[in-house]
């Protein structure tokens, strides 16, 4: 197992990402690649089959996708000796290994570190909210880099809310609407996958020369098939190794569940009493940061600032 920091060298391709491209330039070795898109009215997510145009493809989508026969076509694929990538999610990964029954040499799996599967209510909920002042919602990107990678937002047709104040995103990142496997995801002690990729959170305290606030992707390539593609695809990146602490320690979802909110019931009882106005209220304020520890993170980015210019 090796673990990297790295991102691809075409712009366009890593600004329409989520993170570094890597997705993308993957993808592009193989015949046919099985991966998420929004449904048309944006209510929802799906595994699709896709043989050229990626474009759908690339992007998080915080959601539970609809996976429908899909397991079915990849696997006729493989028998019609095609050389087939699957995307997913780790617990996505392990039911299509289950069902396949035996390994494939012409199946390349590519998984994602994953905080867990959000309530399709909410997200219903959430668009028909969003719907009554943006319009009818026919694009929505979840990790738009408009105001730079780390500071992402979602983008709903033109109109972005940061992270930190889109009432969805927070409802998510405090954990109260996932999925209750998801607080015991199993599938983080069983990895099947030949190549992890994530958000290289904590880069610029570990290769801060590669970091323009663009996206970075973290690798992890886990079998020998997964460095294989690594090695064919290295030429076209900006990667540097890093050890595998270094790549998973801002990103404990690696090998950790989400903890559940001590509220994470009673969300869910208010999902279907409460209007969406007061969900906002009582489970998505925002939460105010001490002056103290504003003053602190500024005097300590100061301080790493210094130390590396000595």
């Amino acid at each position: 197992m090796s673990t990297y920091a790295a991102y691809y060298n075409n712009s366009q391709v890593r600004m329409e990402s989520s993170s570094g491209g890597l997705f993308t330039l993957i993808a592009e070795r193989f015949d046919v690649t099985y991966g998420v898109t929004m449904t048309d009215d944006c209510y929802g997510c799906e595994f699709i089959r896709v043989e050229k145009n990626l474009e759908c493809l690339r992007g998080s989508k915080y959601l539970q996708a609809r996976v429908g026969d899909t397991f079915k076509h990849v696997k006729k694929d493989l028998l019609d000796h095609k050389r087939v990538l699957f995307s997913g999610t780790g617990c996505q990964i392990n039911g299509l290994v289950m069902f396949l029954g035996k390994e494939y040499p012409n199946l390349f799996l590519v998984d994602i570190i994953c905080h867990g599967v959000p309530s399709p209510k909410l997200w219903r909920e959430y668009i028909e909210y969003q719907e009554k002042s943006l319009g009818k919602i026919r694009k929505i990107n979840f990790r738009d880099k408009t105001e730079g990678w780390l500071d992402f937002g979602m983008m709903e047709n033109t109109h972005f809310s940061s992270m930190h104040t889109d009432p969805f995103m927070q409802m998510f990142l405090r954990n109260y609407c996932l999925r209750p496997s998801c607080y015991e995801c199993h599938a983080k002690d069983l990895k099947k996958s030949d190549i992890t990729i994530a958000d290289f959170w904590g880069i610029q305290d570990v290769v801060p020369e590669i970091n323009d606030n663009k996206g970075i992707s973290l690798v992890i390539t886990r079998t020998s098939k997964g460095q294989d593609i690594f090695e064919k695809i290295k030429e076209m990146l900006i990667y540097k190794e890093v050890t595998y602490e270094e790549g998973v320690r801002c990103n404990t979802a690696e090998y950790l569940s989400a903890n559940k909110p001590k509220l994470r019931k009673v969300f869910f009882v208010d999902l279907n009493r409460l209007s969406f106005d007061a969900m906002i209220k009582k489970y998505a304020s925002s939460i105010t940061t001490p002056k103290w520890k504003i003053i602190l993170k500024k005097y300590k980015n100061y301080i790493k600032k210094i130390l590396r210019r000595s």
